[in-house]
């Protein structure tokens, strides 16, 4: 994979390597992002119209409800005109600053990034609000006043898309901490807040799952998360499946991906609810996924979940035992169907 990287900054364009790592860029600046990449070597951006709606919506999320996760921090409280709260300018103009910087940046990425095959471009995209410029603004609140207050990165950086159904590219979770706070937007501190759950990560797993009760299961740290669920049917030894993921209201991100999952099971008929996966019912579980919008959907060969829950932040790794749920190291049949069907997607709306 080429370790070319681009940053566009308010009309500026950088190029490795004067590029900071995404990481260390969302550590830097607070705000709200989202993260997609490119199809089709550089042809379209994955599901672009529907981050930049989920974009704009996790600005307003965080300007409204926590201001300090929008702007960048002041010696004193931020305070805001009403009308700079209910101002109907704010969807239209982040989602035109928003998609005035890619068309800025993505032709000449694309064209001089020495790309492999197979490589993509990871675009992650992020609005940050600066509070200085808010004590100057006006009563009246209109489009130029809400783009003089915010600052638009836009990072780039190659990608290889993992093969969907091989056994390396499958996934393995280990549960390791709660919930995030306004976790129906997507904020660059929650890659500082998330930090700490590092030093529970077991070897080899690659993404960690998150819990408020220690049985319901949420999402993942940078994923959402899905079970093929075997239920009782009428009829005796009857079976039937389900899918399951957790409902928005629970406190997970309405991922993008997440969305077309549920749209693939509406129109495979699958049967599919809104209901956090119960560690208590895994025996009933046959299959699991993970979503985001750089891998898609990558299936689930094995969930860790720690054995004394309570006691777990206080413990060290090594001090941790842990139970385990075991799937196969392909995917299964529902799995490899919503996978396709949300690839398909992917081709027509790009």
């Amino acid at each position: 994979m080429t370790d070319c990287k681009f940053l566009f900054s308010n009309g500026v364009i950088s190029s490795s390597p004067d590029v900071p790592a995404v990481a260390t860029l969302l550590q830097s600046d607070p705000g709200a992002y989202t993260t997609t990449r490119t199809h089709s070597d550089g042809a379209c951006i994955l599901f672009w119209e529907r981050h930049l709606r989920r974009l704009s919506n996790s600005a307003r999320i965080l300007l409204s409800r926590s201001p300090r996760l929008l702007f960048k921090p002041e010696k004193s409280e931020i305070s805001f005109p009403p009308s700079f709260v209910e101002s109907s300018a704010w969807d239209s103009t982040v989602k035109s600053l928003v998609k005035d910087s890619v068309d800025q940046v993505l032709p000449i990425a694309l064209r001089e990034a020495k790309r492999k095959e197979g490589e993509e471009l990871a675009i992650t995209t992020l609005v940050s609000g600066n509070a200085q410029k808010v004590r100057g603004i006006e009563s009246v609140i209109g489009a130029d006043s809400v783009a003089e207050v915010l600052d638009i990165y836009v990072h780039l950086a190659g990608y290889v898309p993992p093969a969907f159904g091989r056994p390396e590219s499958a996934a393995r979770l280990a549960v390791v901490g709660r919930g995030r706070r306004v976790a129906e937007a997507k904020y660059s501190d929650w890659v500082r807040l998330r930090k700490p759950l590092e030093r529970l990560r077991p070897s080899l797993v690659t993404e960690l799952l998150l819990s408020n009760d220690g049985d319901h299961l949420l999402e993942g740290c940078l994923t959402n998360f899905f079970v093929v669920c075997r239920r009782k049917g009428d009829g005796e030894n009857a079976y039937h499946y389900e899918v399951q993921t957790a409902p928005i209201a629970d406190g997970v991100l309405p991922g993008i991906i997440r969305q077309l999952v549920l749209d693939a099971c509406l129109s495979k008929g699958i049967p599919v609810q809104e209901l956090a996966p119960s560690w208590s019912e895994r025996e009933l579980w046959q299959e699991a996924f993970i979503t985001n919008s750089l891998r898609i959907l990558q299936h689930v060969e094995k969930i860790q979940f720690p054995h004394s829950w309570e006691s777990l932040e206080h413990k060290a790794l090594e001090d941790i035992s842990w139970e385990e749920k075991q799937f196969g190291i392909n995917p299964g049949r529902i799995t490899s169907i919503i996978q396709n069907e949300v690839m398909n997607k992917a081709d027509l709306e790009g």
